[in-house]
């Protein structure tokens, strides 16, 4: 049995991320993924990621953000609402910044924290699944699919929105369906994206084009009822172009479908824990939460930044890493985090959800006000950009 401090079960983005801030601390590490990540080939990923400025910084600190092999800056945005006046624009200056987050496929990010972890002590155990999962006062033992056993102190699941550990452990969870799908999807445009992050709400929901490493590519996220998602996800090419087009009224010209479609179904969760004895829910699988604002994987960097944080911070004390006391306290700084974050994309959604006319009227009214009195917008969205706020000391 291979006794260990930290097992991640996990190995997307920030599970690594987690194993790479950790990687040089002294404690036993090994993280547990059925796959690797996908190879990064010429053609663009489907799955991409806004990444704001904390995850920039945090990426940069544990020595992953030099080794993206591609990623494209944004230095404005650019929302607006069909049919209606209203309007909103804001750049990188406003806040004194060269940019405003950077837009990289996953896989991307994978690979690069993956570089972070060669002839580190973190042993990567992939592929690999649980099989079973028992814990007694001391700690967890697990059992892998090829019969290999593991002791650990602490586990994390960093497994994904629908946590095979957070089952396992019977951790409530809170869910709402958006009643919505995104369907997500690689595009090359007739116009340059010039840097600019463009976001579109219309009765049926919003669509972004996310500028990508080339001029002229962008991916798309457009969220839609579900049924709608499915027809667009179906049709033709040429008619999904036309109407992409026209959603989108035309900004970049005519639009070319350049790689697969693919639906998501949209669902907000959040776990009631996300502390459970020595089991510790991180990212998705501790909360989801809207696409519209580009918020969920800078979430759960942060997630990642705050534990890591919070472990050294009690290696260097001499605390047992283990210590319900220090793990409750990231739990409720965590949590809190969350809960915001949530409320914040419930009430945008339902704000920006449908065509009444006396909603129209107070949304276009809003983001008039809000572009021409951006002290009263700044602090929201200096969050967003992740320049404000409760941050971890590794992030800013």
């Amino acid at each position: 049995m291979k006794m260990l401090d930290l097992v991640i079960v996990g190995g997307g983005m920030v599970g690594l991320a987690l194993a790479s801030a950790l990687r040089n601390s002294g404690l036993r590490i090994a993280v547990v993924d059925k796959k690797l990540p996908s190879d990064i080939t010429a053609d663009a990923a489907t799955r991409v990621s806004a990444l704001n400025l904390a995850s920039e910084r945090f990426l940069s600190r544990i020595g992953a953000w030099p080794l993206l092999s591609r990623k494209q800056y944004f230095s404005a945005m650019s929302v607006w609402e069909r049919d209606s006046f209203a309007h909103f624009d804001v750049d990188a200056s406003q806040f004194e910044q060269q940019h405003l987050g950077h837009i990289v496929e996953n896989n991307v990010v994978q690979q690069a924290l993956l570089a972070t972890l060669q002839d580190s002590a973190v042993e990567l155990l992939i592929p690999a699944q649980i099989q079973s999962v028992s814990e007694n006062e001391q700690g967890i033992a697990l059992v892998l699919d090829n019969q290999q056993m593991l002791f650990t102190r602490l586990l994390v699941a960093a497994d994904g929105a629908n946590s095979q550990l957070r089952q396992q452990f019977r951790i409530p969870l809170t869910s709402w369906d958006y009643q919505q799908t995104a369907l997500v999807a690689t595009i090359r445009t007739a116009e340059p994206h010039q840097q600019v992050a463009r976001q579109v709400f219309t009765p049926e929901g919003p669509l972004a084009f996310l500028p990508l490493w080339q001029d002229n590519l962008c991916s798309i996220v457009w969220s839609l009822p579900s049924l709608l998602a499915e027809d667009l996800a179906s049709c033709q090419e040429a008619e999904f172009n036309h109407r992409l087009a026209a959603t989108f009224d035309m900004k970049l010209g005519l639009c070319e479908l350049v790689s697969a479609r693919e639906l998501c179904p949209l669902t907000a969760r959040y776990a009631r824990q996300q502390v459970q004895s020595r089991l510790i829910l991180l990212g998705d699988a501790a909360h989801t939460i809207h696409p519209l604002a580009g918020q969920g994987v800078n979430l759960g960097f942060m997630d990642a930044a705050a534990l890591s944080d919070t472990l050294q911070q009690m290696l260097a004390q001499g605390i047992p890493v283990d210590d319900a006391r220090m793990l409750r306290r990231y739990e409720r700084w965590r949590k809190a985090e969350a809960v915001q974050w949530l409320a914040t994309m419930e009430g945008f959604k339902r704000l920006f959800s449908g065509d009444d006319p006396i909603k129209k009227l107070i949304r276009g009214t809003g983001m008039r006000l809000a572009e021409y009195s951006m002290p009263l917008m700044k602090p929201l969205l200096s969050k967003a950009l992740g320049t404000s706020g409760e941050l971890p000391e590794s992030t800013r």
